[in-house]
């Protein structure tokens, strides 16, 4: 142990715009325009919306104030918005992935971070050194937990981890000094909260959680802010997040190179809304239809191979076969894979063919096993695929899923993707929209840049 709560507390406290390389930056915009297209369409698709909405006018929790929920034609109290867009932008499963921490960064660090932003006035420039202050800390805090040991404890790192990452980018918007943050951290501490849980039924668990850790940080910061005393070493601590939450931490992968190592170059974004376990056989099984010209009569048996994460996230035969509910699909390697195998491509709008009798018939061909050659990796999202025809087995390995760093999308690729999820509701206006994210750095108040995304909903 090295002090990682006031280490990471002084680190965010001295970040300055001009410290964060060109490279870091660029990425982060991207990153942002990728989360803000996943809560922009779920503002108005998402399946959950509408019970979040009449949760918030039950308890008169949607009042008027200065914060933006992407997609939406009234300005929302900070904690709100941030409820809200993280909830929203998890809601697809189309947002980013770290691959080392297996967790979403920009899910809970976005949205606390235009929440406070529009909040005190902020500029562009100091919206987006939030950011990737808030990427730092959670990515490095969900390395530090170990997702395999997280996820054996049954936590969603996006939500316990990310609570931190959150009040990262609210303090740091906030000004807050290195003590303060450390308070700030102490809060997020009694917040992290986030169980897998919902797994067993599909359940709306995990994209409200999500949004539970963005306004967690935002509340944390505020508190810290007005001189609330939260807990110090809420890291390392006897009773600290890397003891509760893990039975293998990882210390020094909290505070190792920080400064100098940006975690948020290791981000990878997701060419499919599902679970990120799920995207290197999806791309395998893509890949290996057009090749061999495979069609759904000739394919006898699928078998994929994963990463034991993988097993738990989407590979229980018993519950995840033939789901019934879109968080059921996004869990389902049986669904997803037949779906790519059956058409040879997947996208958002495709999960209407839930219970669909072609897919269903596909995915009982379908096997999902543990691959031990998949085990001891740095990234634990490769798959094997072996598929048995007349022809014989046609298998293959793909190390990573497409979307990694180093496969990273083009900007005009992610433009895109950003274009195709937003255009639906803001129409004309995504573009403009789309280029001052782009352009984020260059706005003096970053509501000016916001504004523009929002829309009556339909």
């Amino acid at each position: 142990m090295a002090n990682e709560t006031a280490t990471l507390a002084g680190y965010v406290a001295a970040l300055q715009f001009d410290d964060i390389p060109q490279d870091v930056l660029a990425r982060a915009k991207v990153l942002t325009l990728d989360f803000l297209g996943s809560a922009i369409r779920a503002r108005r698709e998402a399946e959950s919306t509408p019970a979040l909405l009449a949760m918030l006018r039950a308890l008169s929790l949607d009042g008027d104030g200065a914060a933006t929920v992407f997609g939406d034609g009234k300005r929302w109290t900070p904690a709100v918005a941030a409820l809200l867009n993280g909830a929203l932008g998890h809601s697809l499963d189309f947002d980013d992935t770290h691959a080392d921490s297996s967790l979403h960064p920009s899910a809970p660090v976005v949205p606390a971070a235009f929440a406070v932003g529009e909040l005190v006035g902020a500029s562009g420039r100091d919206v987006l050194t939030a950011i990737v202050a808030g990427y730092e800390v959670c990515c490095r805090l969900g390395n530090a937990l170990d997702p395999t040991s997280h996820y054996a404890r049954g936590f969603h790192p996006t939500a316990t981890a990310g609570t931190y990452g959150a009040a990262a980018a609210a303090a740091k918007l906030f000004g807050l000094s290195e003590q303060q943050i450390v308070s700030a951290f102490g809060v997020s501490g009694s917040q992290a909260a986030g169980s897998l849980q919902f797994l067993v039924n599909g359940a709306w668990n995990k994209r409200y959680q999500v949004g539970a850790a963005a306004m967690n940080g935002v509340i944390a910061a505020t508190l810290a802010k007005n001189d609330f005393i939260g807990a110090t070493e809420s890291v390392e601590g006897i009773h600290g997040l890397l003891v509760g939450y893990t039975d293998t931490p990882h210390h020094d992968k909290a505070v190792a190179d920080l400064g100098r190592v940006y975690e948020t170059m290791k981000i990878g974004v997701k060419p499919y809304p599902s679970c990120r376990y799920t995207h290197a056989a999806i791309d395998a099984l893509i890949a290996m239809r057009r090749e061999h010209n495979l069609t759904p009569d000739q394919v006898k048996r699928v078998e994929i191979g994963l990463h034991r994460n993988g097993i738990t996230l989407t590979g229980d035969a018993a519950t995840k076969r033939h789901p019934s509910s879109i968080v059921g699909g996004q869990f389902s390697m049986f669904f997803t894979g037949a779906l790519a195998l059956e058409q040879g491509s997947f996208g958002w709008d495709d999960y209407k063919r839930l219970g669909d009798p072609a897919i269903d018939a596909l995915a009982d061909k379908f096997d999902v096993v543990q691959d031990s050659r998949l085990e001891g990796k740095t990234h634990p999202f490769g798959a094997r695929v072996a598929i048995t025809t007349d022809d014989g087995v046609h298998e293959r390995i793909y190390a990573d899923p497409s979307g990694e760093p180093n496969s990273f999308p083009t900007d005009q690729a992610m433009a895109q993707k950003f274009l195709q999820l937003a255009r639906p509701v803001l129409d004309g206006g995504a573009q403009p929209f789309a280029d001052a994210i782009m352009t984020l750095e260059r706005f003096a108040h970053v509501a000016e840049a916001t504004g523009l995304a929002r829309r009556p909903a339909a």
